[in-house]
């Protein structure tokens, strides 16, 4: 996925963020305090540098040129307190309001309705929260603070300047704008080909990690020369971009020593014509040239965080915006009863649903379905009929635009969603493993459960004895999403956190459908200790795998077809007896129901 670039904002977008520098304010007063103090040093190393030359050099007399080295060694002391203490506290407070957003963004999106990353790119998403956050932390740990510092010795400069000499400081603000004018004209060419050059890196990034998530892919159809080529041409691009914004920066920085030693000589010739006149002594001059380069210093440092503050304005707007998004499934203002049914029943009633991305087009149109208390049922039905989301209204990942989706008679929407996902467990098709060990893979259904507990649940998944051969057995980590394992083990890891979760409700997602024989009969044989006495709704692709279960409903383009035992919808459902002829060769309607046992069929 390819990262959000980094667009300048309005520097009032970063007023949000700084909000979260409150809990801190102790450490803020410290910190600008040091700050002052620093700046208040820095400017009286001027006058520090005039005692030395006037009273110092001039006079002859080595007492007094001892004086004037120590107070400047008294100054520049002061100068490193100062300037230590304000490093450590703001960088502490970047690091911190740093680690604070990330955490309170983090905390906003793992509460999202999966509806919002439909819409959203998850790696805009990551980029958001990492390189968003990190930039921040590096204006507010230090450029934030050059800012500062340099506006106020700028400031303190200029005063100085014109408390030193009158004449020398209208020189200088005369020429500023001079040298200001080409200055700003070739920066503008530099943030636009900085922006321009950003996006060609994340272009690059993008590519790079599409090749590489897909890699399996890539080499299979020896697609790995094409790639080079293409990648290469990407790298080029960025490149060729790159190139021309480093060459109007040097252009930039070339332009700008120039102009600004040109000032200075025009201001030391003239310095030094009152010198020599006798109308200006050699320390007052010195003075003045250092507070000039202070100005110049402070300039050149205030244009380059400038354009860090634009682009961290730009990081803050995206961060907050990720804030301040509410998800569309929320616990209610006032939560029902915990229903205490140890066999809850669900029942959709007359329910209409569209997703996000297709609101017209109904996944699921005045749809009624019950789930029996304690029973298992199992949905079939061709691709995109509707099954799948069945699983997402019963777990409410979203609400349905129309009609009552209800948990022991009580609307899901009533009650809390901890509270109402505390009684379901999912298996998906793909199992979800994380990158940790197979411990931690399978305490995620339980957190607090106990090593005896951990062991009971692989045992009860049929998954203990491929855990004992690992090489660290449970503490053996899995890689990526379990890349280390095969997928039935996976299955089974999966299967093994549902059991020790212990859910009433049971969703099986064709939990054995892109697995060997072997691997099959073993996770079929823990789905059925799992499903024992619990309320069960299983997706089924394969029907061979739903013929010992209660009721099968089956869907059609969103909608309830019919409902009945295996042998009851061979009978009554023309549907059902054409997925069941693909997939069994069964008979046609009417006829005994006997399977054709030809290679391969398994029987009922």
């Amino acid at each position: 996925m390819r990262p959000a670039p980094d667009r300048p904002g309005k520097l009032p977008s970063l007023l949000p963020v700084l909000g979260f520098l409150r809990p801190y304010k102790l450490r803020l007063v410290a910190a600008s305090l040091a700050l002052l103090f620093t700046a208040g040093a820095t400017l009286s190393l001027g006058r520090g540098l005039q005692v030395l030359i006037d009273d110092g050099f001039a006079s002859g007399d080595s007492a007094q040129l001892r004086s004037a080295i120590i107070l400047l060694i008294a100054i520049a002391g002061a100068m490193a307190v100062g300037t230590f203490v304000r490093f450590y506290l703001v960088s502490w407070l970047g690091e911190r309001v740093s680690a604070d957003l990330r955490k309170a963004v983090f905390d906003n999106i793992v509460r999202l309705h999966p509806g919002f990353f439909e819409l959203n790119r998850s790696g805009e998403i990551m980029s958001r929260l990492t390189t968003d956050t990190t930039l921040l932390q590096t204006i507010i740990g230090s450029s934030f603070s050059m800012a500062l510092r340099s506006s106020l010795t700028l400031c303190g400069a200029l005063v100085m300047m014109f408390i030193t000499n009158l004449k020398l400081s209208l020189i200088i603000a005369l020429g500023v704008p001079l040298i200001l004018a080409p200055i700003l004209v070739f920066g503008r060419k530099v943030r636009r080909l900085s922006n321009e050059s950003q996006d060609s890196i994340a272009s690059v990034g993008s590519y790079a990690g599409e090749v590489i998530q897909h890699i399996r892919v890539v080499q299979s159809y020896t697609q790995e020369e094409f790639e080079s080529r293409a990648f290469a041409r990407e790298v080029e691009r960025a490149f060729g971009i790159a190139r021309r914004r480093i060459r109007q920066r040097a252009l930039l920085i070339c332009g700008a020593i120039l102009l600004l030693f040109a000032g200075m000589a025009g201001m030391l010739w003239e310095g030094g014509q009152d010198v020599i006149s006798g109308r200006m002594s050699g320390g007052e001059l010195g003075a003045f040239v250092f507070y000039a380069i202070m100005v110049g210093m402070g300039v050149a440092t205030i244009a380059e965080v400038w354009g860090e503050l634009l682009r961290a304005a730009g990081a803050a707007e995206r961060l907050v915006e990720l804030l301040n998004t509410r998800s569309l499934i929320t616990n209610p203002a006032t939560i029902a009863a915990n229903p205490v049914c140890p066999h809850p029943q669900m029942r959709l009633e007359k329910v209409t649903f569209c997703y996000p991305t297709r609101t017209q087009q109904a996944a699921l149109s005045d749809f009624s379905l019950g789930i029996e208390a304690g029973k298992s049922l199992a949905l079939v039905g061709p691709s995109g009929a509707g099954k799948s989301t069945v699983f997402e209204l019963l777990q409410r990942f979203y609400d349905p635009q129309q009609g009552r989706v209800l948990l022991d008679g009580v609307d899901i929407r009533d009650l809390g969603l901890e509270q109402l996902r505390g009684h379901i467990a999912l298996v998906p098709q793909q199992p979800a493993l994380f990158t940790g060990d197979v411990r931690y893979n399978i305490r995620y259904g339980k957190p607090g459960a106990t090593e005896a507990e951990i062991i009971a649940a692989a045992r009860a998944a049929h998954a203990a004895e491929f855990i004992e051969r690992l090489p660290h057995g449970y503490a053996s980590h899995l890689g990526e999403q379990g890349v280390r394992l095969s997928g039935g083990q996976r299955q089974r890891l999966a299967l093994a956190r549902a059991i020790l979760n212990d859910p009433e409700i049971l969703l099986l997602d064709e939990a054995t459908s892109a697995l060997d024989s072997e691997s099959e009969h073993q996770v079929q044989q823990a789905l059925q200790e799992l499903m024992k006495h619990r309320t069960t709704v299983i997706i089924a692709h394969r029907l061979s795998t739903i013929l010992h279960v209660d009721r099968i409903a089956v869907l059609d383009q969103g909608r309830l077809v019919a409902t009945g035992t295996h042998a009851e919808l061979l009978r009554d459902c023309a549907l059902y007896q054409r997925l069941a002829k693909l997939q069994f060769r069964e008979p046609a309607a009417g006829g005994d129901g006997e399977v054709d046992s030809g290679p391969g069929d398994l029987p009922r």
